[in-house]
């Protein structure tokens, strides 16, 4: 019978995979995927069955068939593409500066006494504030253009970047660092070939973190800001009335989050392939 060469989860050979195990494989993968997508496309049949049931009126519930109608629309039309491509840029340059800024502060506050002196006290009193309160302050220094906005993604997603460097770096174990000290690394051998790969999963939470941070303050602040970008088109067609484009930002958004946060997970996978979490089953 033919076979096919099988690996392992941890990538080693481990022989040949005949095709009925392939084939079992193969099914046992898609109801996975099946049982994982179950809840949305019950909650997709729930949506359409009580926007369609007369139980509420077409303003406070379009049907999804409607709004996926209007995202295929405006898809064609180019407006999706222009509204998404500019919070897409919002978040994401938002969200790089607030990954090296918060990474290369966070290395500070752990390595050197002063960096924690002057900025401890500004990080722990900014975490749990609601920065969003900032942003008549930046609207007034700034503008409403996009370097407000990034400026407030920034502000919002840098915190958790830091917090998480930190406790990565403070995490790691003692022993590797005098390991590395005896057999004679230098301080910049210590950070870079021991301390960042150690403190490194730590550090992908922290940004995991950030960047659903990023996409939200870019929408809401396109919100309050106006201008192009999905929260700009919401905002616009709730001025208007139209309910269905409301409806279809909150699902362009939805699927744009999605999208994000699963890609992120693969890098993170990729980057850690060499941690012990490389071999756990895939939740992604």
């Amino acid at each position: 019978m033919a076979a096919i060469d099988r690996h392992a989860p941890e990538g080693g050979p481990k022989g040949p995979m005949t095709l009925p195990e392939l084939a079992i494989r193969f099914l046992r993968a898609v109801s996975l995927a099946g049982a994982r997508a179950f809840s949305v496309v019950l909650l997709a049949i729930l949506w359409e069955a009580l926007a369609r049931s007369g139980a509420v009126t077409h303003f406070q519930l379009p049907a999804l068939s409607e709004v996926v109608e209007r995202i295929w629309s405006d898809g064609l039309s180019g407006d999706l593409a222009i509204n998404a491509g500019l919070t897409l840029y919002r978040a994401l340059t938002g969200f790089f500066i607030a990954a090296v800024g918060g990474v290369v502060l966070g290395m500070a506050m752990s390595r050197l006494a002063l960096a924690r002196w002057f900025f401890d006290p500004i990080i722990s009193v900014g975490f749990p504030m609601p920065k969003i309160a900032f942003l008549p302050v930046v609207i007034l220094w700034l503008g409403v253009f996009d370097i407000s906005k990034i400026t407030m993604i920034v502000f919002d997603a840098i915190f958790p970047v830091v917090a998480a460097t930190i406790i990565a770096i403070q995490g790691v174990e003692r022993e590797l660092i005098w390991s590395a000290r005896n057999m004679g690394a230098n301080e910049r051998e210590m950070l870079w070939q021991v301390v960042l790969p150690a403190a490194l999963p730590q550090i992908m939470t922290g940004l995991q973190v950030a960047l659903p941070i990023s996409l939200i303050v870019a929408v809401v602040t396109e919100m309050l800001m106006g201008g192009y970008g999905i929260g700009g088109a919401m905002m616009t067609a709730s001025r208007f009335a139209n309910s269905t484009g409301v409806f279809a930002g909150i699902v362009e958004i939805a699927i744009i989050g999605y999208i994000l946060v699963k890609t992120m997970a693969l890098i993170r996978r990729r980057l850690l392939i060499w941690h012990q979490e490389a071999n756990a089953p895939s939740t992604a």
